[in-house]
């Protein structure tokens, strides 16, 4: 299998390989939980809990999170930001990078345990799943942190490779090609970052075809 984009993309801009296949995911998971992790992880899963007793409104919470993507993605790709930025410098971009990377983090923390709580009033494989997400993301959630801290280091590194190759370019021509690489990257990164929320929307919307209360 392919790297994802988010990996092809940082790994070009970072000029470095991106790899064509990596373990397994069992295998990856092995190795990154722990065994206190791992045994909260096992009572989720060996957990029965016992059915909620309100309905799911799964296209309200499919809505909010649209209206959020969409907000984040006009952050993104604003052509406006950073503000009076120059060729010398790329301390406005890592801000700006930053910035944003932190407002999708909160905004898509906020999204999946919504999510969960959601899940949580519905049937028993519902709740359970509700359960697993929230060991999964405290599992996860600090080796993705640590990764996507890289995300403004490479960026950097692209930007001086940049001005260097294009130093006797006049008026700094070179930067709407970066503000597009960044946009992309920051765009890749929001998709990374809503797969899980995807993927309870999904069990939220079954259930709510099948009529599960």
């Amino acid at each position: 299998m392919s790297a994802p984009a988010f990996v092809r993309l940082l790994a070009r801009l970072g000029d470095i390989g991106a790899p064509s296949a990596g373990p397994a995911l069992s295998e990856q998971l092995g190795q990154w939980i722990d065994w206190n992790r791992a045994i909260a992880l096992s009572r989720a899963l060996d957990a029965a809990p016992p059915p909620g007793s309100f309905p799911i409104q799964a296209e309200g919470e499919a809505a909010a999170c649209a209206r959020v993507r969409t907000t984040l993605q006009t952050a993104i790709t604003r052509t406006d930001k950073p503000a009076h930025p120059t060729g010398e410098d790329f301390a406005p971009f890592r801000r700006h990078c930053v910035d944003l990377q932190r407002s999708m983090l909160a905004s898509t923390g906020q999204l999946r345990g919504r999510l969960r709580d959601a899940l949580a009033t519905g049937s028993s494989d519902q709740a359970r799943l509700a359960e697993v997400d929230a060991v999964m993301e405290m599992t996860l959630s600090p080796r993705e942190h640590a990764l996507l801290a890289t995300t403004p280091i490479l960026l950097g590194q692209h930007f001086e490779r940049l001005k260097r190759a294009n130093a006797e370019a006049p008026d700094d021509a070179w930067l709407p090609s970066f503000r597009r690489d960044l946009q992309d990257v920051l765009l890749a990164e929001l998709d990374v970052r809503f797969h899980p929320i995807e993927a309870l929307l999904a069990a939220l919307r079954t259930s709510h075809a099948s009529g599960t209360p």
